[in-house]
């Protein structure tokens, strides 16, 4: 068994590090897809990758090439964990789940989703976080068992999202583990401070970032050209970065406090 990350990055240099430092030690391989960053994102992640063994780095001119990483391990004894640019993980509890893994325990599920505080605000001093948790918040599924799988074609948008998934025998996406649902964000060693309401690069503003629309928000499914384009009209019309769609599914029940300690000391 093997767990391989691949991180799509898009003006992300203000956790960027953090993200894969967390994650380092629990994947064999991480694959960082940086897509067009024009902040400090490429040069943070390539200083990364040449201190770490298991990091490599690409940049690439359309989010859906990013799914072209993962295509190798299709059918193969395989974990892909597909965190995103601003979710920083416990890396503490994620060796404890790293043991789960290999010990089988979730080898039923074709996909697992972390517990999960979506962050409005961080304080890294004081080291405390608040947010809303998963449930009632949704949360997004980070780990994906790619030996149920016989192939995965078709247009993508990004790594894990769209296209056509085949299955071997025996399984569907629905085979699924929610651990905010199942255990909580306390007990839970696969857990995540999404830090999607806070600024992430350092071109955003200092003070009133709001979450990055959702890439089905403001992109387009095609590669070229033309899909650039119609993503760039789609966003124009919009007006605004505001995503409507974060803010429907991540703010949802009471806004909690935790301690973010385990998040920002990997």
């Amino acid at each position: 068994m093997q767990v391989v990350a691949v991180v799509l990055l898009r003006n992300e240099d203000v956790f960027a590090e953090r993200v894969l430092r967390n994650i380092a030690g629990f994947c064999d391989r991480i694959h960082v897809a940086d897509h067009m960053s024009n902040d400090r994102t490429w040069e943070i992640v390539s200083s990364v990758a040449r201190e770490l063994g298991n990091v490599d780095a690409v940049r690439i001119s359309h989010a859906a090439r990013s799914h072209d990483l993962v295509v190798p391990y299709i059918g193969t004894d395989t974990w892909v964990f597909s965190p995103d640019g601003d979710e920083l993980f416990d890396s503490a509890r994620l060796m404890r789940f790293r043991s789960e893994l290999e010990a089988g325990r979730y080898q039923a599920y074709f996909r697992i989703i972390p517990a999960m505080l979506h962050c409005v605000s961080l304080d890294e001093q004081g080291s405390s976080a608040d947010g809303y948790l998963t449930p009632p918040a949704r949360g997004s599924t980070r780990l994906w068992n790619f030996a149920a799988l016989e192939s995965w074609d078709g247009v993508t948008r990004q790594r894990v999202h769209d296209g056509h998934p085949v299955f071997l025998d025996g399984w569907d996406w629905q085979a699924a583990y929610d651990m905010g649902g199942e255990v909580g964000f306390d007990l839970s060693p696969f857990r995540c401070l999404h830090t999607c309401f806070l600024r992430r690069s350092s071109q955003d503003p200092e003070t009133g970032a709001s979450a990055r629309p959702n890439i089905g928000e403001t992109n387009s499914y095609r590669r070229d050209a033309v899909g650039r384009l119609a993503g760039a009209v789609r966003r124009m019309r919009s007006g605004s970065r505001r995503t409507l769609w974060k803010d429907d599914r991540y703010r949802r029940g009471p806004v909690a406090t935790i301690d973010a300690g385990p998040f920002l000391d990997p």
